[in-house]
């Protein structure tokens, strides 16, 4: 794409049809994410494997994360709308190939290329719309996106339970297909390509390493075969190997220069403590009220409803009040209450009320709210518009990572405070959580505790953090879609249409 390209306008008719094609892909991620789990006890009573159950979900994991910079970087080289469509492309086919499949090992592949996929649809939509809309602009597209991501997250398994036992397991990966392709759809008619080509040498070696390395680390903080300390050898090889090849070549496919942003490694570090702490309360507080309260495996799941209702509540309002009060004090503020939210998680008893963790959790998600969107909004705001996709992807591969760190953490402080203790593992103990009683009980409540209480820690030190993040001018936010818009994309667009 051409930086000089001359300012464009776009109307308003096609900047609408295109959120609503981002709308699209965006409800088929977030659905992806959940619907999975509740159609898998029927997949393995099909297809058997039980031994690979957790590979259905890891391969996926895998492929989503580690291709997430390299999607963003691609985009900053050959345009938004080529690699975007070339997102939803591949997770069409995986998806429909999941559908078909006659094997876990088949499936898991097929879930690996779903994933491959998806790590393309979330980052470059919210790139798109950084450049689609002015910073002041984006409340109500944020509205529009964190609702329809706080919705698709509910009512997933609610989806896939339904789907499942009225049509088959299958139907949860077949229904992907007319979403994505209606997706696809409307993009490719509403956002036009580029004016002219791009001569650009991919980087194809470094994205290798760079896909090859994330993928090493994410399996040693997994439960990995061979052990963990191969896996994190191979990760420094290929980190170090990366490096080399990226200080060489002329367009490299991670940019160094990035990094000697304050804004950025600030930025990306307090996305990955977040990331690291916010799992702790998904993975977590479910199995706290069904193994330590004798809750069901519906009030379970139905305990997290308040931290994503607070999470599009607040992503709403932090879109609008960012530009009045500033990024800074709003990912501090956010960091405070997740910080506060999880001390209160961590002095839960057995005969804690519900209204107490449901009040928990909204203050959790209400803090991730504020300070992951205003977090997104400064980083957007603070590169260079050639490094905007790089930047957005990012952002969202640092909390993704942290995720898993934290998830890999805190499990292991879970397994570790349940040594000695008459608790089954793996499905024995999920299968009779509801009926852990007298010593196995407290245990399980103070191994719990300890997560908690370190989910605390992990929020004050993004806390830390953010009194340390560099101030930025959000005055200076790209020009309006009305003024200036994705000029190299748009170049050929006739900006009075209607």
């Amino acid at each position: 794409m051409s930086a000089s390209a001359p300012p464009v306008p776009i109307s308003l008719n096609r900047r609408r049809a295109i959120t609503t094609g981002l709308l699209l892909g965006l409800m088929l991620g977030a659905l992806e994410a959940t619907v999975v789990s509740t159609a898998m006890p029927t997949v393995i009573a099909t297809l058997g494997g039980l031994a690979h159950y957790s590979w259905v979900f890891s391969a996926y994991l895998l492929t989503s994360t580690a291709s997430v910079p390299i999607w963003g970087r691609l985009s900053d080289l050959f345009g938004r709308r080529r690699m975007y469509l070339a997102g939803i492309a591949i997770f069409i086919v995986g998806s429909a190939l999941s559908g078909v499949a006659t094997s876990m090992v088949q499936l898991i592949i097929f879930r690996a290329l779903q994933g491959l996929g998806a790590g393309a649809v979330l980052p470059l939509g919210m790139t798109i719309v950084g450049e689609l809309y002015s910073l002041s602009e984006r409340a109500s597209a944020q509205a529009l996106f964190s609702g329809v991501w706080g919705v698709s997250s509910i009512i997933g398994p609610l989806v896939g339970g339904y789907i499942t036992d009225a049509l088959s397991w299958r139907w949860v990966f077949y229904l992907n297909l007319p979403f994505g392709l209606l997706a696809a759809a409307v993009i490719a008619m509403a956002y036009p390509p580029p004016p002219h080509k791009t001569d650009v040498r991919v980087d194809w070696l470094g994205a290798g390493l760079l896909f090859s390395s994330v993928t090493a680390l994410l399996l040693a903080l997994s439960e990995p075969p061979f052990g963990v300390v191969p896996w994190l050898v191979a990760t420094a090889v290929l980190v170090t190997w990366l490096i080399r090849v990226e200080r060489r070549v002329a367009v490299p496919i991670l940019p160094l220069d990035l990094f000697s942003s304050p804004l950025v490694v600030r930025a990306l570090t307090v996305a990955f403590i977040s990331g690291t702490a916010m799992f702790g309360a998904i993975a977590y507080v479910p199995l706290f009220v069904q193994g330590v309260q004798g809750g069901t495996a519906t009030e379970a799941g139905q305990v997290l409803t308040p931290l994503f209702l607070g999470w599009v509540t607040t992503s709403v309002l932090a879109a609008r009040v960012t530009m009045k009060v500033g990024y800074r004090r709003m990912v501090i503020f956010g960091s405070l209450l997740v910080a506060g939210g999880f001390v209160v998680l961590a002095l839960m008893r057995p005969d804690t009320t519900r209204t107490v963790i449901y009040a928990a959790l909204l203050v959790i998600g209400s803090g991730l709210g504020f300070s992951v969107l205003s977090l997104l909004l400064a980083l957007q705001t603070g590169v260079d518009r050639a490094h905007l996709g790089m930047a957005t992807s990012l952002n969202q591969f640092a909390r993704s990572v942290g995720s898993t760190v934290g998830v890999a953490v805190m499990g292991g402080m879970l397994t570790r405070g349940l040594h000695g203790a008459s608790i089954g593992t793996g499905h024995e103990m999920a299968a009779g959580l509801s009926q852990l009683e007298g010593a196995a009980r407290g245990a399980f409540a103070s191994a719990l505790s300890t997560v908690f209480l370190t989910g605390a820690i992990v929020s004050l030190v993004a806390l830390v953090v953010s009194f340390f993040l560099p101030a930025v001018d959000l005055s200076q936010a790209h020009m309006s879609a009305s003024d200036s818009v994705m000029g190299g994309e748009l170049g050929s667009f006739d900006g009075d249409e209607s």
